[in-house]
């Protein structure tokens, strides 16, 4: 089993992810949920405009997000097996972690993650569903249960501390 992540940055930001962590992180998930067929995904990491038209489009909201997934259909045994996209706002990371670096690069993490989730079939509409889903963010992320799910536009994130807890900031 081996996840080919097809990345493509067409952000104004840089650097804001290694490419071979995404896929540790996705080979993870994919093996922990049992789905040993080579698998695609594929990422694009953009800026606010081209997200906001997006969830306009898609989900009727004229306003930015983080992340948004799209499911693909595969044909009967169609290899590699097309899991979807992932689209994540760069733009969007950067202003929910104070443009702190490191922040930025675990946030990315972490929306790869949610992202994949969705792609496998998982969801956060009901209290159960969102139970399940935070759950297994920070299984796979390796974070607390409070941490995987501090999620959101416009939510202002402090970096983990090694007990992959939010450390305080001061003002």
């Amino acid at each position: 089993m081996a996840a080919d992540l097809r990345i493509r940055n067409e952000s104004t930001r840089k650097r804001m992810y290694r490419s071979d962590v995404l896929t540790r992180l996705a080979n993870r998930i994919l093996e922990a949920e049992s789905i040993w067929e080579p698998s695609e995904v594929s990422i694009l990491f953009c800026d606010d405009p081209f997200m906001t038209e997006l969830n306009k489009d898609y989900r009727n909201k004229n306003s930015t997000t983080d992340v948004l997934s799209f499911e693909q259909e595969n044909m009967p045994g169609q290899t590699p097996q097309v899991l979807g996209d992932i689209i994540i706002s760069l733009e969007t990371v950067e202003s929910n972690c104070y443009g702190d670096t490191d922040t930025m690069r675990e946030e990315v993490r972490m929306l790869v993650c949610h992202g994949l989730l969705h792609l496998l079939g998982y969801d956060h509409g009901t209290e159960e569903e969102k139970t399940i889903m935070h759950q297994k963010q920070a299984e796979y992320l390796g974070v607390s249960e409070d941490a995987a799910w501090d999620l959101g536009p416009k939510k202002k994130r402090t970096p983990l501390n090694s007990q992959g807890e939010r450390k305080a900031r001061g003002r």
